[in-house]
């Protein structure tokens, strides 16, 4: 089948979506018939390079170019696709950038309503930009693995809105880790979908949310911002597979194992976020050189860079993550807090709550239960922080590593989903303590 794309045919968070609504009905003016993103002609290099300065409301197209074929996704029925850069709001609520790829199906939409919409978070890549999870599914490949995942998606009949997250534009780090700014990504990059010429992705369909690992993690997050930050957008169900939903037991778990690179990347992300926080005046030698090779690496490079590796070894002065966890920045904040804002579970509640984070629609978490990089007892926790506040909670445990945790759990995860977009009923949530679920 032939995949050809078409070329043609920081303020309140209670503002944001009027804004958004606002700016898109703006955005892609009818008489502008030679504007390169009314016919998403825009240059490759384009869709990632920073604009100077983003004025236009979260969800604006800023430039978008067609794609012929995505070679990471293989066996799925014929679709058209499209890279954007979108405006969006970084995790201090100022005005930023972020590219990403909206894909649907050529099939018309066989259920009732119009064609649903997955926003898929992608997994860990890497912190550099040619990590970009928008370059790899369109044959830039590096190591990405979740091309069966938008497979899975596609054959259901689901578009697809896969944000690469915060960070991946040149000269860019991610911000690996940080919980808003993964919210935020997930939440615009929907936004963008309906506004990308030629994808007859309506701004009324009904979203669902998926991710695993630290697309886990992301898709959490834009569940818990979706009512403040997108209150226009109908999200009828989030799925979180491997999340590191508390960066402290993660970071106590990775220190000095195989897959302490993630703890390095993390390490940097945040630094990124809070670059008033003490972390380059720190590190000694052997730190600015991984810092240095992190940088240039994306997922598989990574682990094998840095298996082993302890924060101990990073630092001049060989502080332990407690140290460094006690260390302050000017206005008194410690590194414990900044890891603190990403808890997931935290503030939550039903719509009318009061509650900081209030989520009106369903929630899948699922683990590996052999989950060597992300403790399953930190993801039990917040299921059950999730589920003490009334917010319906469905349960999947695989006897699976983190890696095949994904891998096994594609086809149920995409199954929930239909389900949500079908509006059928969610199984009772069940509340109590146990790794098993």
């Amino acid at each position: 089948m032939s995949h050809r794309t078409r070329k043609s045919s920081p303020r309140r968070a209670a503002l944001l979506g009027v804004a958004a609504v606002v700016g898109g009905a703006f955005a892609l003016p009818a008489t502008a018939a030679a504007d390169p993103v009314t016919q998403c002609a825009a240059a490759d290099s384009a869709i990632y390079r920073p604009p100077g300065s983003v004025t236009t409301a979260p969800g604006t197209v800023l430039a978008c170019r067609a794609v012929d074929s995505l070679p990471m996704v293989v066996g799925a029925p014929a679709y058209h696709a499209w890279k954007a850069l979108y405006a969006s709001t970084d995790g201090h609520d100022n005005p930023s950038a972020v590219a990403g790829t909206v894909i649907v199906p050529d099939a018309p939409w066989k259920g009732a309503g119009e064609r649903p919409l997955v926003a898929f978070a992608p997994g860990t890549l890497g912190i550099g930009p040619q990590c970009a999870f928008s370059k790899q599914l369109s044959g830039a490949y590096q190591d990405a693995y979740e091309g069966p995942n938008i497979t899975a998606l596609l054959r259901a009949g689901f578009a697809v809105a896969a944000t690469d997250g915060a960070g991946y534009l040149d000269g860019q780090v991610h911000p690996y880790v940080s919980g808003p700014d993964a919210g935020h990504a997930v939440l615009d990059m929907v936004r963008a979908a309906a506004r990308v010429p030629g994808s007859g992705v309506s701004p009324r369909a009904q979203v669902g949310i998926w991710g695993y690992s630290e697309g886990g993690a992301g898709s959490l997050w834009a569940a818990q911002l979706a009512r403040s930050y997108a209150p226009e957008l109908n999200v009828v169900g989030v799925a979180s597979g491997g999340a590191p939903t508390d960066l402290k037991a993660a970071a106590a778990n990775l220190d000095g194992s195989l897959f302490a690179g993630f703890l390095v990347d993390a390490l940097i992300g945040l630094s990124a976020t809070h670059p008033d926080m003490p972390f380059d005046g720190i590190l000694g030698d052997a730190g600015r050189r991984a810092v240095r090779d992190a940088k240039t690496l994306c997922a598989v490079g990574t682990v094998a860079r840095f298996a082993g590796t302890r924060v101990e070894q990073l630092t001049a002065d060989h502080l332990s993550l407690a140290q460094m966890y006690a260390l302050s920045g000017p206005d008194g904040t410690t590194w414990s807090e900044v890891a603190e804002e990403s808890r997931l579970g935290v503030g939550v509640g039903r719509p009318g709550s009061g509650a900081r984070y209030e989520v009106g629609f369903p929630v899948l978490e699922y683990h590996g239960l052999l989950d060597e990089v992300i403790p399953v007892g930190s993801v039990t926790v917040t299921r059950n922080a999730y589920c003490a506040m009334g917010i319906p909670v469905e349960w999947k445990a695989y006897g699976a590593d983190h890696l095949l945790g994904d891998a096994r759990a594609v086809n149920d995860a995409v199954a929930w989903l239909g389900d949500r977009f079908a509006h059928r009923t969610v199984s009772a949530p069940s509340c109590r303590a146990g790794n098993d679920g």
